[in-house]
């Protein structure tokens, strides 16, 4: 973490410079985000880390979430938190997803048998664990993350939306209505740029601009409670899928704090237009069903935290902005739809919250650069190009791990099955699998070879490394922070040091100066890296290598001092793995990664293509200078 740039201060360092407007009330915003779930507060969090942007966000409840339904949280969304500044607080709460055991019928049909017992996250998937915390703890600390911006942003809770117009406006275009649930009669108006609908699957906000959710229920009821259990049953504390003879299926989530554990039971099939609030579901029936799958071995439920009952579904919007209102697809973007609002499924992979959050994630830095003057208004329609296709993937994904949890196997293959989709889609339930299609922000892999292990389209696969200056052991991956800028991360060849001469030396001498890449998108008086910023990664040991020798774009001098930021290059981790052998870097040729604001890899080149580099990022972003 990095601080006192522009002088000595005390403190925590997390809280940012209050702004001059810091805990106004706003009528009139750039956005305005309704609903507090995952997908709101991401999006809030995001845009918090800009104080020249005004938010609003809007709840219908009367505070902030106490129990949340969703628990999982995949390695992906733990390394987002980590842009964030609070993985290390979720991974110190959470529960670690380490194995995953599963439980069928003996082979005589009778009683349960446990079948195998496997890795949940496979080695060096991600550097972050799968983890297990309570919804409304990642809530709180993505509201403490708000409070702490230049903003000291907070929700309006008791706001419920009643219209949302656009208008011809040509600043703040959309007007939306309120009303005051504290204060009933009362009304609250709010001019926004743009509006981001987070405001669950009755969304006001998709039915405003004209969307609707596609598909159909899959007509299978589920309970779902969160208990403090007394069992003899052996996997209590382990992630368990367990498929009884005739009873049904469970699957068992432990929870945070080493006691309470999340049980899914299957109920009975929905029948005709019968819907589940039909069935008159109660605990005690859940805990009932509960036993009678798990039997013969015994469950006496304490105390219940937390229960609910629901029907699986699977369902996508067909589309998530307003930008089609004409039918030609033309109109510039302003009201957008995230999470359940845009897709809803069931909860057996445990995505729910986790694709929500990577939505507004996606949309967050968007939004900034757009509003910040950084980058063409182009760039928001790829929000809806990128996130609708990965809806449909994890609609597509769910429908197949709900029928077969649900399956009644009659053979040992059918068995089987289950497990064998599970292991098979392991990288996809950990969130790193996301891969977006070449366009406006993802370049071709025609020089894929010289970085196999980070995929073009795929989230940075971070690795360890050793920082030059302080020979602090890092994962490289760790110094991108959730703050908006683009990463330029170039790989070293052998024997290349930064010195002058070098493939590195020549890449800083042609981004650098006045004619050079990084200042013709850098403000005039800003620092050189706050648009697009340069790090390094050398081959040679940190002890052998000069630090005073590198190129000033990777010493650069920054804030009103000019104090020297010595953060940008790495060497390999002592004794190991090298960063170079896990990801698969030509070591002959080096690389040069192409970042997006949200980690994803734009493009992978040589360390000599920076007219390629320029030439992707004149169709995104808005020069700054004449240079």
């Amino acid at each position: 973490m990095q601080f006192h740039l522009n002088g000595f201060t005390t403190g925590d360092p997390a809280i940012a410079p209050r702004h001059p407007q810091a805990g106004e009330t706003l009528d009139t915003v750039d956005v305005l985000i309704v609903g507090c779930g995952p997908a709101g507060l991401t999006l809030a969090a995001q845009l918090a880390a800009f104080p020249e942007i005004s938010v609003r966000i809007n709840e219908r409840k009367p505070g902030p979430l106490e129990v949340g339904q969703a628990d999982g949280i995949a390695c992906r969304s733990v390394e987002m938190f980590a842009a964030f500044g609070f993985a290390e607080k979720v991974m110190k709460e959470g529960y670690w997803v380490n194995e995953v055991a599963f439980w069928r019928p003996g082979a005589q049909g009778e009683g349960l048998q446990r079948a195998d017992r496997i890795q949940d996250v496979a080695d060096d998937l991600s550097e972050m664990p799968h983890v297990i915390l309570n919804q409304a703890r990642v809530h709180d600390f993505y509201l403490e993350t708000m409070r702490n911006g230049a903003r000291r942003l907070t929700p309006d809770y008791d706001r419920a939306l009643t219209t949302l117009t656009r208008t011809d406006d040509p600043d703040y275009p959309l007007v939306a209505t309120f009303d005051c649930l504290d204060a009933p009669g009362e009304t609250e108006t709010i001019r926004a740029r743009y509006v981001v609908g987070c405001d669950g699957a009755r969304s006001t906000v998709r039915k405003s601009i004209g969307h609707e959710l596609h598909g159909e229920s899959a007509r299978q009821l589920w309970g779902v409670m969160d208990v403090l259990p007394v069992t003899d049953f052996p996997d209590i504390r382990l992630k368990a899928a367990i498929q009884s003879a005739t009873e049904g299926s469970i699957l068992i989530i432990p929870r945070e704090g080493g006691y309470l554990v999340r049980l899914y039971i299957e109920l009975d099939a929905l029948h005709g237009d019968e819907r589940a609030a039909d069935r008159n579901v109660s605990a005690e029936m859940l805990i009932e069903k509960a036993q009678a799958i798990l039997a013969p071995y015994s469950l006496e439920v304490k105390e219940v935290a937390w229960w609910s009952a629901y029907e699986i579904g699977q369902r996508v919007c067909d589309g998530f902005d307003d930008s089609d209102r004409d039918g030609d697809g033309a109109t510039e973007p302003r009201i957008f739809i995230a999470g359940d609002a845009c897709h809803t499924h069931s909860p057996k992979a445990g995505q729910g919250m986790n694709v929500s959050m990577a939505d507004t994630f996606n949309l967050g830095w968007k939004l900034a650069a757009v509003l910040r003057g950084q980058a063409r208004p182009e760039l928001l329609q790829s929000y809806s190009e990128e996130r609708q296709a990965k809806a449909q993937e994890l609609i597509d994904f769910d429908r197949d791990m709900a029928r077969l949890f649900s399956a009644k196997p009659q053979t040992k293959e059918e068995e089987a099955q289950f497990q064998a989709y599970f292991q098979k889609h392991g990288r996809y339930t950990a969130g790193v699998e996301t891969q977006y299609a070449p366009g406006l922000l993802i370049g071709d892999a025609a020089h894929q070879a010289l970085a196999a292990g980070q995929v073009v389209g795929k989230r940075f696969h971070s690795a360890p490394v050793v920082r030059l200056a302080d020979a602090k052991p890092v994962q490289v991956g760790h110094a991108f922070k959730a703050d908006g800028r683009w990463r330029l991360l170039a790989f070293a060849p052998t024997g290349d040091t930064g010195e002058t001469g070098g493939a590195i030396a020549q890449l800083c001498d042609r981004l650098d100066g006045p004619e050079g890449l990084l200042h013709r998108f850098t403000p005039e008086g800003a620092d050189i890296d706050s648009v697009v910023d340069l790090r390094a990664v050398f081959q040679t040991p940190h002890r052998e290598m000069r630090i005073e020798a590198l190129p000033a774009l990777l010493r650069p001098k920054k804030g009103r001092y000019g104090l020297v930021d010595y953060e940008k290059a790495f060497c390999p981790a002592v004794p190991g793995p090298d960063i170079f052998d896990l990801r698969g870097i030509d070591r002959a040729q080096g690389a040069l990664l192409v970042l997006r604001p949200d980690q994803y890899v734009a493009q992978v080149l040589p360390l000599d293509a920076v007219d390629t580099v320029a030439d992707f990022f004149d169709r995104i972003l808005i020069p700054q200078s004449a240079g």
